[in-house]
Formats: C-alpha cells, structure tokens, sequence
C-alpha cells in the first residue's frame, strides 16, 4: 500500500519530495452501542483497515486534498484562510474541522499541505471512515508541527471538530476507538469520565467477520440526532425522581422503579436500551475476562435485538444480516454495530464456519434485499503510526 500511495501522491502533485506516509485504522464497536452520548461504557477495537495517507507541508496557507476512494473529485483546493464550519464540503469537510479545532484549541497550524488519502475502510459502512480521517489528520499536524497533544487529545479534538465543524453530534467512541488502539485488545471506556482499560480478545480458533450492508448512510441525516434528543429529554424526565447525572448511571432495577417518570412510551423505550445495552457492555467484559467467549455472544444477540426494538436503528438490511447469521452453526454471536439505519453487522464465527457464514448470510441477503452484502474478516490491531 505504501508504495500505491506514494507512486499516486507523485502523480498528483508532481513528486514526492518531504512526503511522509501514515495509517489511522478504522473501529468496530464489539458491544455498548449508542451508549456514548449517555454516559454509558462501549467496548470498541481498532481494525487493521484504515485510512493511509501521505501529506507534506507547502511554504504557503494552499490545501490541496486528493482522495483516491474519490478520484473524479480530482484535487480540491482552498486554504487556510478560508476554512470555516459548515455541513456540505464533502470528504474535505472532515481534514478542513480537524485543522478548524486544532486553532480552536490554540494550535494555530502555521502553513499548507499537500495531503493525499486512500482509505480500505468501506464507505458510509459504519466503520468509522470519518473518524479515522480526523485521527490521522491531527496526527500528521502533531507530526508536523510538534504540537503538544497526546494520543487522547487526538480523540477528543476530532470529536470537537466533527461536533462543530460538521454539526454531527457524535459522541467520543469513534474517535477513541481510533487513537488509543491495540493490537488484540478492545477498548473498555466509560464514556462519563474517559476512564478505560485494555481488555485482551482472546477469539480461540474464532475470528470476527464484518458484513456491510451496502445500505449507506449519513449520520447527519439519519435519526441519530432526533434518538440522542429522545434520550436527553427521558434523562431529564428520569432527573425529576432521583439523582442521575446520565442514564448510563442507572442499573436495570433502577431504571426499571423510575420509568414511569418518562412521559412517552417511545422515550421510555430509548432509555431502556441505553440503560441495559450499557450493563450489557459491562457484563461482556466480564465475560471475556472469564473467558466464556459463549456468553459474550450471547449478550451481542441481546444488544441487536435491544437496537432492533427499543431503539429502532436497524431496519431490514441489519435485521436480515443478523437474523440469518443467527440460523448459521458455529456463529457465536451477531449484531449490528455503528450509528444503524445501514452500515455493518459484526459477528464472532468459528472459523471453520467462516466459508458457510459468508455464501448463506450472503446468499439470503441478496434474496431478501435485492443487492449483495460484503464481508471482510479482520483482525485487531494498533492506532495511528508513520509508515
């Protein structure tokens, strides 16, 4: 790949000279979905797929941004001067926030780039692309000009970027996932406080599958901002009767004495499943320390059908992704993972079973939905680095 890219970087912007090359993975969350922005614990891994980049500093404030996931955009200029919030800038929008929150935060970058990307993290997939982009642009900028950052302040200038930048109001777990990675370990975050642990993944013969749907998606226009709202006011509504500062503080007894302070029945549905998908999270971690990878499935089929339900984030495509995961022997458990409405499903698959899981989920999914998924079957590795 690095030999791709910077051959592509020569032919773009005329050689390589003072290039550097560097890798962002992309994340999949194993369980504690839509738990982050209510102060509940998520349980993400970075992947080995990415976003690769290779970049080098101009002597003047030109951008010039070039995507080889999307070439006929051919090279989009502008410079630092003209660098403002707004929604509609496409891929550009997500370096352009990063370098917008990096002078935010007092860290004015002091010149151009020339920054080329080409990411094997499918698009719109729910991988986290966007994320990944913003952690490997703060990480050339620390690169580049010596900023005193760690890799945790990457993950939340990212976070401030795509809040205020591109107005998605995404929570920190993507971002995390992506800066703090390791390799054969997933991320045990509380997302209240940012307090985690490393806990090894230790998959015994097993392997994770990733399978997208080819439904995409845009977070801001999905439902993601209107659930989040749903469960601000249930929280406000839950505060009338006991003192909470975030859903994720409550345990499923608790939840369960005070519901009825909720006014809707829908609002209530929603803090029911941040309420148990965030003890979910807990109990899987347990479990894997136990090593009872069974269990763990078991709470992954919980979580999909506590989305499905509770949450409404699902839809066919994840809904028969999963349901025909679940008829495969040697599946030891599936859900969807990511914002929803589209994107992938995550499975733990004996590996013996991989070949039969890929051609029967594939095979009922294009009956179903009238277009083929794709699967990838990855494994866990580090966060951002220079090639």
């Amino acid at each position: 790949m690095k030999e791709t890219i910077l051959k592509k970087f020569a032919e773009v912007f005329g050689d390589t000279d003072g290039a550097r090359v560097y890798f962002a993975p992309g994340r999949v969350n194993l369980i504690g979905e839509h738990t982050d922005y209510n102060g509940g614990h998520v349980f993400p891994c970075a992947l080995t797929i990415g976003t690769y980049g290779v970049a080098r500093r101009r002597t003047d404030d030109r951008l010039r941004f070039f995507s080889m996931n999307f070439e006929d955009l051919g090279v989009i200029e502008s410079s630092l001067k003209e660098i403002k919030p707004s929604r509609e800038a496409g891929w550009t929008n997500y370096p352009k926030g990063v370098i917008w929150a990096f002078g935010e935060k007092g860290m004015r970058v002091p010149c151009g780039m020339d920054l080329l990307l080409n990411g094997n993290i499918p698009n719109g997939s729910g991988l986290s692309s966007s994320a990944s982009v913003e952690v490997l642009t703060g990480f050339i900028l620390k690169d580049f000009f010596g900023f005193d950052v760690s890799n945790q302040d990457l993950a939340l200038i990212g976070q401030y970027s795509e809040n205020h930048f591109n107005q998605v109001n995404c929570g920190i777990m993507d971002q995390f996932a992506i800066a703090m990675g390791k390799k054969d370990h997933a991320i045990f975050l509380d997302t209240a406080s940012l307090q985690y642990e490393y806990a090894p993944v230790r998959l015994e013969h097993s392997k994770i599958v990733i399978a997208c749907s080819n439904k995409k998606r845009g977070l801001g226009d999905s439902k993601y901002n209107e659930r989040r709202s749903e469960c601000e006011k249930a929280l406000e509504e839950l505060r009338q009767k006991v003192d909470i500062r975030t859903l994720g503080d409550l345990d499923e007894e608790t939840f369960e004495r005070y519901k009825d302070a909720i006014g809707s029945e829908v609002r209530m549905r929603r803090a029911r499943h941040a309420v148990y998908e965030n003890r979910r999270a807990v109990r899987a971690v347990e479990a894997l320390k136990n090593n009872d990878l069974e269990q763990f499935g078991k709470l992954m089929n919980e979580s999909h059908v506590s989305l499905r339900d509770d949450y409404e984030v699902t839809g066919v495509e994840l809904d028969t992704l999963v349901e025909e995961a679940w008829k495969v022997e040697g599946v030891i458990g599936s859900r969807m993972t990511g914002a929803g409405f589209g994107g992938c499903t995550v499975s733990i698959v004996r590996e013996e079973a991989i070949d039969t899981f890929i051609e029967e989920v594939g095979r009922a999914y294009k009956k179903k939905v009238g277009y083929a998924a794709d699967f990838y079957v990855v494994e866990i590795g580090n966060g951002p680095c220079v090639l």
